[in-house]
């Protein structure tokens, strides 16, 4: 199946450059393109594309509420968003996670990284990069504001789970830590639904979130 995408940059080059190297792939087709937040939250909700591509910096209507409007805990049929920013300079990627993104890019990566991205957020795989993803969810962890203690497990995570849910903070693949586990991967997909029904996340990227503010990492 087509994954379908819609791109939302306030620059226009940023954003005909991410379409045209997206509808290049495979396997990948861009159906909208958007030059602002509230555009792209329109058109997101008229066209249901599988994975929304939003900058975080737009005008009117930034990337964090974009995403918080479709995919936030409120929203009933939340969509795929994977943020794109500049990380030395965009302070607001944790506050994108915590609104309801799946995951991030920074803005100089290639082809096959955003492909890998959108493909990753339609299959429901939030973690893109593991060396980017560890990086930037830990250093937005360590540095995200004073908040309310991260609420406990509904019931105690088991041995193996707390060490699926360090792996998955750390950027691993279900693959990559079935194979680093010795298990297989429908027990990896097993552990996941549990961790995330437990934990009350949605996705993997509120799994990590919650992995670094417990500092449950491992690391």
């Amino acid at each position: 199946m087509t994954i379908r995408v819609v791109v939302a940059d306030d620059q226009e080059i940023v954003r005909t450059g991410l379409s045209i190297m997206l509808n290049t792939q495979p396997g990948i087709e861009v159906v909208g393109e958007a030059p602002d937040g509230r555009a792209a939250v329109d058109l997101a909700r008229r066209l249901r594309p599988d994975v929304c591509l939003f900058d975080i910096r737009m005008p009117g209507l930034d990337g964090i509420e974009a995403t918080r409007q479709l995919a936030g805990p409120s929203v009933a049929d939340p969509l795929a968003v994977v943020v794109i920013t500049t990380f030395d300079l965009d302070e607001y990627v944790y506050a994108a996670l915590r609104a309801g993104a799946r995951g991030f890019l920074l803005k100089d990566a290639g082809t096959a990284l955003l492909a890998q991205a959108v493909r990753a957020a339609a299959d429901g795989d939030a973690l893109i990069a593991p060396s980017i993803t560890t990086r930037l969810l830990k250093a937005f962890a360590d540095t995200a504001p004073a908040a309310a203690p991260p609420p406990q497990p509904i019931d105690p995570l088991t041995e193996r789970e707390e060490e699926v849910l360090a792996l998955v903070a750390r950027g691993r693949t279900n693959a990559e830590i079935a194979a680093e586990l010795f298990i297989t991967l429908s027990t990896v997909k097993t552990h996941i639904t549990s961790l995330m029904a437990k934990l009350g996340a949605r996705n993997r990227v509120e799994i990590a979130i919650w992995a670094y503010e417990t500092k449950r990492t491992g690391l």
